[in-house]
């Protein structure tokens, strides 16, 4: 038999604890060795009971859970799932190095609370295979230089990323210059969350990126994020250029919006001007799409195992032969830059 996976849930409200340990714990995958009140007796039982990974809530007393990550993960590097109220500190706590989150429910409605354990416990398998602590050092830290006279307004970059996904495509978006072509993105994320993303990357890029709406021009120097929730993106082709369009849709591979639908519209409508990026996350959702696209004549690039977060979704664009070409997080920028030179 697989061994359970280890799970600390450090929360201040005990109620939540309780609730949150008996729901996790009725799955046969986990055991709950521990819940604290607060860091200071979870890093205590850290040291004690060993756990896989920890449920961390954002709002702590006497530290909250962004300064304990900083702490721990230089010294103990363990799988962090947080557990926020919506708020654009849990881009703080994934840059400090949490691998996913989920969003606190109201305990008191059911049907809430029993999506929300299910939605945890599958964070919590997925956070169990994932890598943490060598990832800053796999970063890009640079800003390449502007050098492209006028980008081909029907070349399109298109990103799809899952667990982890959301500091790799900061890195990347960040090393971009401004005259790069139009930039369309899938990030598995929930809804209002992928707006306080897209404005977070904005105020720290050179690119304008923005939450995607209906109907939107695909243009130079622009990125556009697919919003979370039940619509799905997909590119398409009007007289005055490339546009989105948002669809509502059921779950395509688990997730809404899918990168697979994005991947497929591009290969249809954009062909060998586009070029696809697949970067880490669980399960396979792009990986056909990915396919598609470089049938179609796009190039197509895969983020390697060593930088990913979790080798789940480049991993199998890779074993079905939807990547022209494999490589680090910290390359990925140049080689755009170097093909769009090319273009």
């Amino acid at each position: 038999m697989k061994q359970k996976i280890k799970v600390l849930i450090i929360d201040d409200s005990l109620i939540f604890r309780e609730t949150v340990a008996k729901g996790i714990g009725n799955d046969q995958g986990i055991e709950v060795v521990g819940t604290a009140a607060d860091v200071f007796i979870a890093r205590d039982k850290i040291l004690d009971l060993e756990p896989d990974v920890l449920t961390l809530d954002v709002q702590m007393p006497r530290m909250n859970g962004i300064e304990f990550l900083k702490k721990l993960m230089p010294q103990y590097p363990l799988p962090v799932v947080m557990v926020s109220s919506v708020s654009e500190h849990v881009f703080d706590a994934l840059n400090a190095g949490a691998v996913d989150f989920v969003i606190k429910p109201d305990i008191r409605a059911q049907r809430t609370l029993d999506s929300f354990i299910n939605e945890l416990i599958i964070k919590i398998k997925i956070a169990s295979m994932a890598k943490v602590g060598h990832l800053k050092k796999d970063y890009v830290g640079y800003q390449l230089a502007e050098g492209h006279d006028s980008p081909n307004p029907n070349t399109i970059i298109a990103i799809g990323a899952s667990t982890g996904g959301t500091e790799a495509i900061y890195e990347v978006i960040r090393a971009l210059p401004r005259d790069m072509p139009g930039i369309v993105v899938v990030q598995h994320m929930p809804p209002v969350f992928t707006g306080m993303y897209a404005a977070r990357l904005n105020q720290s890029c050179r690119m304008e990126v923005k939450e995607a709406q209906n109907g939107d021009l695909i243009l130079p120097g622009k990125v556009l994020i697919a919003p979370g929730g039940e619509y799905h993106m997909r590119v398409n082709c009007r007289a005055n250029g490339y546009i989105v369009e948002l669809v509502k849709g059921d779950k395509v591979n688990g997730h809404c919006p899918s990168v697979d639908v994005l991947f497929n519209s591009i290969a249809n409508k954009v062909g060998e001007n586009a070029i696809g990026v697949i970067l880490t996350g669980m399960g396979y959702d792009g990986a056909k799409g990915l396919l598609n696209m470089k049938k179609a004549g796009a190039m197509t690039i895969g983020q390697d195992e060593q930088s990913c977060v979790v080798y789940g979704m480049p991993k199998v664009a890779y074993d079905i032969g939807g990547v022209t070409k494999q490589t680090t997080l910290k390359n990925i920028p140049q080689l755009l830059h170097s093909i769009i030179s090319r273009k």
